[in-house]
């Protein structure tokens, strides 16, 4: 197989356009790209755990499904391209875990709306990535199934909770993957393995099949190499679902049509809250050279303030919490996943089958979350903490009055090792501190690669848009990206 340069042992560095056309071209079939990342993940994911599940068999059998419809003529862009599952999406016939002993052994009996999307286009799974359990964490060490490693550096952390699927495409054993962003999941995890990721504006994904954390804050979205590559995926994941309350009604749009506009007159906001002393000096110099290269685009910027941004890690810790505590009482041992193997009667077996499958940070976040929502504490925190929330939002209506686009570092800093800060649930918190407000106020936001910090570590870029400005941000990442390299920069896995 000859395109363009490509062989089937670089195959695995290319975007989707670009593996798109080698499929049209009849380059390479369906079958035969799977195959070659079935190898990679062969071959990688016991040095990073990065998969819970793969089942090869499955993933070629839609392959050839997709080769047939090339047959037929009726391949679409997406059609035949592979790509990876956060395990918070469920699946039809595959083990779907969330990460947690809780459900181990659940097999999901329908698709998500996103899987759904997926399999109408003709895409292929490569299996179920690794992720915090319930996607509970900044660095996926909450992971039943054990931590992911970062592949630039076995030692660090991927970040999280998309972590599985961050490493999964920084290591090349996919072209892409889904993630999902309560806190920063996407965002944070694509900044510390030097990927882009974005989280659009909250209801333009539907949740439905998503197993739920914070209602009010879960947001789906793709990870892939590149802003080109995240628009294609975008077109693919957003639509309306009736089956979800919180699914946007507004017409479709194509998240690539912006994507060749220059910059020229674009505004960008520079909140100082976001380059003040608590962001890594190494950080800061990838992020101000970002900067630069933006204002060589043509760009225009703008110093303003996100005042109560020092509110956000507070204000997430009531709320995010709060709804945790509800979503998780589903699981009870009663309807799926997992039963405590031995309890005296009902209550018991409630007790038990918690205690034994549930992790230490998920019991956290849940009695947090039964705390501030328990009689004589619901007006003091939680009332108070939604009150701060519209203030958070109300910053960012402002600055979106004085500007395009909002950007600065994704991360405080880049990658930490592995168990560093697992002893330290509040320094690990405050690894978001740049990423929650945008949930909380529901905005887009975004993270692509800017260079590297001190180690070689690669440090993340965060565009945060207005609502359902997701195609102007994708215009901004693509062109900065058109102008420099670092998305294209693979790990040295050696």
């Amino acid at each position: 197989m000859q395109s363009s340069g490509s062989s089937k042992s670089d195959v695995h560095e290319l975007g989707l356009r670009q593996l798109s056309g080698l499929l049209h071209a009849k380059k390479i079939s369906c079958t035969e790209l799977a195959s070659e990342f079935l190898d990679r993940i062969n071959t990688l994911n016991p040095r990073y755990n990065a998969f819970i599940t793969v089942d090869g068999k499955a993933s070629l059998m839609q392959a050839r499904e997709a080769d047939a419809l090339f047959a037929a003529g009726r391949a679409r862009m997406l059609t035949g391209i592979p790509l990876a599952q956060k395990d918070i999406f469920c699946t039809h016939g595959w083990l779907t875990t969330c990460g947690s002993k809780m459900l181990a052994n659940f097999v999901s009996p329908y698709d998500a709306h996103v899987v759904e999307n997926f399999k109408r286009l003709g895409m292929v799974s490569l299996g179920k990535t690794n992720m915090d359990e319930f996607a509970m964490g900044s660095s996926n060490e909450t992971s039943f199934f054990g931590a992911v490693k970062n592949p630039w550096d076995e030692a660090y952390v991927p970040g999280g909770s998309s972590g599985g699927s961050a490493c999964a495409v920084a290591a090349r054993m996919c072209p892409a993957a889904t993630g999902t962003d309560t806190g920063g999941s996407i965002r944070q995890p694509a900044a510390l393995c030097g990927i882009s990721g974005i989280k659009p504006t909250y209801g333009v994904i539907s949740r439905y099949g998503m197993i739920a954390f914070a209602s009010s804050l879960d947001q789906g979205g793709p990870m892939a190499k590149s802003a080109d590559d995240l628009a294609l995926l975008l077109n693919a994941m957003a639509g309306f679902d009736a089956r979800d309350s919180t699914s946007i009604d507004r017409p479709s749009e194509d998240y690539t049509r912006e994507l060749n506009r220059p910059l020229a007159g674009l505004t960008i906001g520079l909140p100082r809250e976001y380059f003040s002393d608590g962001v890594n000096a190494d950080v800061a110099r990838a992020i101000d050279r970002a900067i630069a290269e933006y204002r060589k685009l043509g760009c225009e910027t703008v110093d303003l303030s996100l005042p109560n941004t020092r509110l956000s890690i507070p204000v997430y810790y009531v709320l995010a919490p709060a709804e945790a505590s509800s979503n998780l009482a589903r699981f009870d041992g009663v309807r799926y996943g997992y039963r405590a193997p031995q309890y005296a009667d009902l209550n018991d077996m409630y007790r038990k089958t918690r205690a034994q499958g549930f992790g230490a940070e998920v019991k956290r976040r849940i009695l947090i979350g039964a705390y501030v929502l328990s009689h004589g504490y619901y007006d003091a925190y939680y009332i108070q903490a939604q009150k701060l929330r519209r203030l958070i939002a109300q910053d960012f209506a402002d600055a979106f009055q004085k500007c395009d686009v909002i950007m600065g570092p994704t991360t405080p800093s880049t990658a930490f090792k592995l168990g560093e800060k697992s002893g330290d649930p509040v320094q690990m918190y405050l690894s978001d501190i740049y990423t929650i407000a945008a949930n909380l106020a529901g905005l887009p936001g975004m993270s692509i690669p800017a260079g590297f910090g001190d180690g070689g570590r690669p440090v993340g870029l965060q565009i945060i848009g207005d609502y359902f400005s997701e195609a102007k941000m994708l215009n901004a990442a693509h062109q900065y990206q058109q102008a420099t390299d670092w998305h294209m920069l693979p790990p040295p896995l050696s």
